[in-house]
């Protein structure tokens, strides 16, 4: 008689590379979305763990800035007491919303990859962006200017970073970086003067 164990797999998990960008005074950089270009070969598809979604509470875009992959369908809930109409104008996605109340949501998918800057009609003061990727080394940075792109190993890779206010065509900086796990990166880009977004 044979006996056979049951086998164990234990899955490594995805090494964490941690990244930080900082503007030319070397202050932390929130929200800045920080793209890692895919090698030659690589076949993962765009995903993300969180949703696919854009509220608009206490008349703002929350969260302000979105990343989401190209062919993803954006759902915009209204979680406000007043309406909301939400539009864009951008090259790569330009759509228009009509006017919405509390507790609706109302859809729009993004075919295009890109920056999608978001208004209100209504609402002045609302600004919202949507980037657009098709890489599924993406993520945004947080209140010290960190994130943390999931699935990579050690190596050079060229490197895309996104913010509104950051100086170069399309809100754009390019470069590569050298990447170890465990070792955080720093990326210095230039921004214009403005708080926020």
């Amino acid at each position: 008689m044979i006996i056979v164990a049951p086998m164990l797999l234990s899955a490594t998990p995805p090494a964490l590379l941690p990244v930080q960008v900082v503007d030319q005074a070397g202050v932390p950089v929130r929200d800045a979305v920080i793209e890692i270009v895919p090698r030659a070969g690589d076949t993962r598809r765009p995903a993300f763990a969180w949703r696919n979604a854009m509220a608009q509470k206490n008349q703002a875009f929350l969260p302000g800035t979105l990343i989401v992959p190209k062919g993803a369908v954006v759902a915009f809930p209204n979680f406000d007491a007043v309406r909301h109409s939400i539009y864009s104008f951008s090259k790569p996605g330009p759509f228009k919303i009509d006017l919405y109340g509390k507790d609706q949501t109302r859809t729009q998918q993004f075919k295009v990859a890109g920056t999608i800057a978001l208004g209100c009609n209504i609402h002045d003061q609302m600004r919202g962006y949507i980037r657009v990727t098709d890489t599924p080394y993406a993520a945004r940075s947080d209140l010290n200017g960190l994130a943390n792109i999931e699935g990579l190993g050690r190596g050079t890779y060229d490197v895309v970073v996104w913010h509104p206010r950051l100086r170069g065509a399309g809100g754009e900086w390019r470069g590569n970086l050298v990447m170890e796990p465990g070792k955080r990166s720093r990326i210095a880009v230039a921004v214009r003067p403005g708080s926020g977004k």
